[in-house]
């Protein structure tokens, strides 16, 4: 909505929310530290759901479906991990009738590209090796759906037939991951001449197995592995309380130790006191699928945590945004910065936790894959709402700062590529540096242009 002066004004995030429980003048008295303990409370509850339910039913669907780790990481594990981006999506449509700001597809997509990668390399203690196929595939994908959705959005109508497209575009992407191997095989033998990193890969993959697990030890060892074995959940030594490998677990004592064993480490006793309600509540209502018992439900367990991760994300959203707006932090840099992390939680603690095991090819595909899926999760909406509810005309949406989004979203993809060519095909701790103040840099030129500092678009909160 623009004002009179030309101002374009934007409506609170704060008014697509319940009320708080406590009034401005309680939060800022002191209340506010109730929704900081809420909000390091949802943190602690993402990473449970992903670890002991979200990640083990991901593994029995790889390796039942026969994918590789980063199809599992491009497809279901990018679709379970973006199912609060595709509820708020649903709810920005139907519900509020809100635009798509700038600020929430700039800052997503920037945090998941560039935040989520500077997670893996600084959390990770494992030097992940990457391949240079789905790397190149997803990074590819990601170019065409973003183009393809600032295209749309530049007349600021959407049609039925380019909300079609995404689809389209999406559908593409999914038979393209279908013949994976296939392709992958064609390509290899047809670049390697001129192509370093696919004649390294060649020589790796000689007995090209779906599933490769990567352990840097005392120098970088393969480890080779068939479908039945997908290795995402080895356990390393000072993880092994937390996920320990299925086969391994059935093979020494038939069944999976109970999720209310108390841990060896004093510092995990402490917070798995602390988790106590949460680990009771995931335990009563989702069926864990790593024992024996429930092993055949991986597919509930898979659709009922990804549910559990987007209303955690909710609550976690609901908490920063009121939290935001009781320090006084700007609505437009609270999505750009909050809230675009905020939203991605799922993706940073799956991705991270992969990146733990030395599965980087995982990792990287879940956080590029998860923005692919971050476009479909817009043409799902408009598609229903365009076909079926509202035939007569297009969606009218605002899409001011197209050009910068365009640049922005284009210039982080080729620099995860270049970077991650550059710095030898691994996730390290410097891969995690050079992320993490690209990031920042990213950020801060966001957040100048959206306060209107830089460039002609000043904005203003709707009423203020």
């Amino acid at each position: 909505t623009f004002a009179e002066n030309g101002t374009r004004c934007v409506l609170s995030s704060s008014s697509e929310f319940p009320e708080g429980f406590f009034t401005p003048q309680e939060r800022k008295d002191g209340g506010i530290v109730i929704y900081f303990i809420i909000i390091l409370y949802m943190f602690l509850a993402v990473s449970i759901v992903c670890d002991d339910y979200f990640l083990p039913s991901l593994e029995i669907i790889s390796e039942c479906l026969g994918l590789s780790q980063d199809v599992a990481g491009a497809t279901f594990m990018a679709a379970g991990s973006s199912a609060p981006e595709l509820v708020t999506a649903f709810l920005g449509v139907f519900v509020t009738k809100g635009d798509i700001g700038v600020s929430t597809i700039l800052g997503s997509a920037i945090y998941n590209l560039l935040g989520i990668s500077a997670a893996c390399g600084l959390f990770s203690s494992v030097v992940s090796r990457l391949s240079c196929w789905p790397l190149f595939r997803d990074c590819l994908a990601y170019t065409i759906s973003a183009a393809a959705v600032l295209a749309m959005i530049s007349d600021n109508r959407i049609y039925w037939y380019e909300s079609a497209s995404l689809l389209l575009i999406y559908g593409c992407y999914i038979l393209v991951l279908c013949f994976d191997i296939k392709i992958n095989q064609y390509l290899m033998k047809k670049f390697s001449p001129c192509c370093t990193c696919f004649t390294k890969a060649m020589e790796e993959n000689a007995e090209q197995q779906p599933l490769v697990g990567w352990r840097e030890e005392s120098g970088p060892l393969v480890r080779q592995q068939s479908r039945t074995d997908s290795g995402i959940f080895q356990d390393e030594l000072d993880y092994s309380q937390l996920s320990t490998s299925l086969h391994g677990l059935d093979e020494i004592s038939g069944d999976h130790p109970n999720v209310f064993t108390m841990p060896e480490a004093d510092m995990k006793r402490i917070l798995w006191v602390l988790s106590l309600p949460i680990i009771t509540l995931l335990y009563l209502t989702i069926p864990d699928c790593r024992r024996q018992f429930w092993r055949n439900w991986f597919m509930v367990t898979f659709l009922i945590s990804a549910a559990w991760i987007s209303a955690i994300t909710y609550v976690l959203v609901w908490m920063i945004t009121i939290t935001g707006e009781t320090l006084g932090i700007p609505e437009s840099v609270m999505g750009l910065t909050l809230l675009a992390a905020g939203t991605s939680v799922p993706d940073t603690v799956a991705s991270v936790l992969v990146a733990r095991k030395g599965n980087g090819d995982m990792a990287m595909s879940n956080i590029v894959g998860s923005n692919v899926f971050d476009m479909l999760c817009l043409g799902i909406p408009w598609f229903i709402k365009t076909a079926f509810i509202n035939t007569s005309g297009p969606i009218e949406v605002n899409s001011s700062g197209l050009t910068y989004t365009a640049i922005s979203l284009i210039c982080s993809v080729v620099f995860i590529f270049l970077a991650v060519h550059l710095n030898g095909w691994k996730i390290d701790k410097k891969l995690g540096t050079i992320c993490l103040v690209l990031y920042l840099v990213f950020t801060v030129l966001a957040i100048l242009y959206e306060l209107g500092i830089i460039g002609n678009n000043p904005t203003r909160v709707c009423g203020n």
